[in-house]
């Protein structure tokens, strides 16, 4: 990802806020054909602070992607929308996207079983907390003998990444009018209404209004 100091995005505590809240990532890796992407929900490993993620593959993708052999590529999608030029005012000026994104790129370590284990346990767990009934992985009617087996059909695995590249492109190179316009127009209900990249875009303003004292 091409970077630009003005939309660089460094600080870790963002940058996992990012990753927390949108899990769904897009895994790449150079497999025997060439490029090769799949798609797998990853999580902030517990146990750590960094940006170490944990997630899991299945069978056969791990021999595909060479899950521990080869260096991955784990895609983080923020909010993201496209940007009208009518919300600038009368300047001259075309349509762009606002988006932020985070690249978490490394050789990932293959985990065990029991870690594994974890690991789906964690997941289920972090999206099933949300529901007034949450259904856990070893909550009846599953049984030990059936988790594991679904277990045997995946492949875990533990990502501290070596190069990190992050992403906040929110109109920061704009005048403040402008950006605050954009943000009411993405809050409104136009066609291109988009609250979460309103809310995006909001904390980073604000971000940068404090900055300024």
């Amino acid at each position: 990802m091409r970077q630009n100091p003005s939309f660089a995005m460094t600080d870790v505590t963002e940058l996992r806020r990012v990753i927390a809240q949108n899990p769904w990532a897009t895994v790449i890796a150079t497999g025997d054909d060439g490029l090769i992407a799949s798609h797998y929900p990853v999580l902030l490993d517990p146990d750590r602070d960094d940006l170490t993620v944990i997630g899991h593959v299945g069978k056969p993708d791990d021999q595909v992607l060479h899950l521990g052999e080869r260096e991955l590529l784990l895609v983080f999608q923020g909010p993201h929308g496209y940007i009208s030029p009518s919300w600038y005012g009368d300047v001259r000026a075309v349509p762009t996207w606002n988006y932020t994104a985070v690249h978490l790129a490394g050789i990932p370590e293959v985990i065990d079983t029991e870690a594994n284990l974890r690991v789906l346990d964690d997941l289920v767990a972090h999206f099933e907390r949300m529901l007034p009934q949450p259904r856990l992985m070893w909550q009846p009617p599953n049984t030990e003998e059936f988790v594991r087996a679904l277990e045997a059909g995946t492949v875990g695995f533990r990502l501290s990444p070596t190069r990190v590249s992050a992403k906040r492109k929110l109109s920061q190179n704009k005048p403040d009018e402008v950006v605050e316009n954009v943000i009411a127009e993405l809050d409104g209900a136009g066609e291109y209404a988009n609250p979460a990249l309103a809310a995006e875009m909001r904390r980073a303003h604000e971000a940068r209004l404090a900055r300024r004292g």
